[in-house]
């Protein structure tokens, strides 16, 4: 009986028949600021992320896992929207999304998808015509705990929550608290689909973990001040984080939803080594082998961990080296849901499934990035194993991220017609920048 109205629901949303029994339960979990090796699946080995291991070995680790943009706002409307800032309209942190977007959220509400976020969403400026910021709740999630703006996102113990369109007084840890309302939504939600987005905020400073997590680490690092341990500290909020995905991790078991539910695990962008940080990652070399970090296009700023999960679809215990960028997580989660995407979403990613599910490699095709705000002025392009880079001094230069991944040693000589072909390529992407992404920007930025 639950299969037929599963079946009847899904043909009344749109959804083809073929898939409708096997629509699984999505899941994107998102670190904050987490460097690519700040993880063991990725060669850490100060500290273990065992239940991120887990995930990895019962699923395929994509090596090359792109966010869209170096900075917090962009990053999450780019995964949101399945488009590059410069289309959607957010390629600042200050950016508010057109009320007229559909996100991720949307797409799956539409289609009988339950929608939760429990964790940090990242709104703008209201934009021309706008009284106010969109909530959560009117981008498509049915339910909603957590950050609304950038100023509090940071602070591991909050004082005061959104649930929902209300703010209400809290305590304890917020990594935490998010998992919590994570693990109830399953549980009340484990017979019907459901998209479950936790957008964690560990690691962003403030650098703070519970007490019991920092005392695992404690004396396992030089620290400039032993009353506050801040490298320790940082890798008490790995590990906190990885335990709180294994509580999601075990949910998912008690209630036999591991073999019908994919798990998607990325960061917003790479480590930062701000003065925020508190020198934290620097110490910890959180982007390495890399170059760069967070608000930079280097691959230190823009490489992530990226994993997924989802038993007898996508093989087990692989390493892929094909590429994948965020904006892909839109269609090809669609795709999973047996959700057709329309034209008029304008979705720059593409459908990546078959890829995951190791059935084919990753086509070439070309991808890019922006980071004009904030006084900067960087652009680069990728193909295959070659990446651009032009920086504020307008000189690109070219690097083999095979033979050199720390971006060391420019081979653009070497590849002249091809760095000429890339650099076309990326005016070229320039030039459709929408004016939705324009707005605000004083004075116009060049190309």
């Amino acid at each position: 009986m639950r299969c037929l109205l599963t079946l009847l629901l899904a043909l009344m949303c749109g959804v083809p028949a073929a898939a409708a029994e096997r629509r699984p339960n999505l899941i994107f979990l998102y670190a904050d600021d987490l460097g690519w090796g700040d993880v063991s699946f990725n060669g850490r080995t100060d500290w273990k992320t065992p239940n991120l291991d887990r995930l990895g070995a019962q699923g395929t680790v994509f090596k090359r896992w792109y966010t869209a943009a170096p900075l917090c706002a962009p990053s999450r409307a780019a995964l949101m929207t399945g488009k590059y800032g410069i289309h959607n309209g957010v390629t600042a942190n200050n950016d508010e999304l057109p009320p007229d977007t559909v996100t991720l959220a949307q797409a799956l509400q539409k289609h009988g998808y339950k929608t939760a976020l429990f964790g940090k969403w990242h709104h703008g400026k209201p934009r021309p015509g706008m009284k106010e910021y969109l909530n959560p709740l009117d981008r498509g999630f049915d339910e909603f705990m957590g950050f609304t703006d950038a100023g509090h996102a940071w602070e591991q113990y909050p004082k005061e929550l959104w649930f929902g369109r209300e703010k209400k007084p809290v305590k304890g840890y917020s990594n935490t608290m998010f998992t919590d309302r994570a693990v109830d939504f399953i549980q009340r939600q484990k017979d019907k689909p459901f998209f479950l987005y936790v957008p964690y905020i560990a690691t962003h400073f403030h650098i703070q973990a519970p007490p019991e997590d920092v005392k695992e680490h404690l004396g396992k690092f030089k620290e400039k001040d032993a009353k506050n341990p801040v490298n320790a500290t940082y890798a008490a909020m790995v590990t906190r984080l990885d335990k709180e995905i294994g509580r999601i991790l075990k949910t998912l078991e008690e209630l036999n939803l591991t073999g019908e539910t994919m798990i998607v695990f990325s960061s917003d962008h790479g480590a930062t080594f701000e003065s925020g940080n508190k020198g934290a990652s620097a110490y910890h070399d959180s982007n390495r082998p890399f170059r760069g970090q967070k608000r930079t296009l280097w691959e230190g700023g823009i490489r992530v961990p990226g994993l997924v999960r989802w038993p007898s679809h996508v093989p087990s215990g692989k390493i892929s080296q094909d590429i994948v960028h965020m904006t892909d997580v839109y269609p090809t989660f669609l795709a999973a849901a047996g959700v057709k995407l329309e034209a008029g979403w304008k979705v720059d990613g593409i459908n990546q499934l078959p890829v995951w599910e190791g059935k084919e490699k990753a086509p070439d095709r070309t991808l890019f990035w922006e980071w004009r705000t904030e006084g900067s002025r960087q652009l680069a392009a990728m193909r295959g194993n070659l990446k651009m880079v032009v920086t504020a001094d307008n000189a690109p230069e070219l690097f083999d991220l095979v033979a050199d991944p720390g971006e060391r040693r420019s081979v653009i000589a070497e590849h002249p017609e091809t760095a000429k072909q890339m650099r076309k390529e990326l005016n070229d992407w320039l030039k459709t920048e929408t004016e939705e992404a324009k707005w605000g920007k004083k004075p116009p930025r060049r190309n």
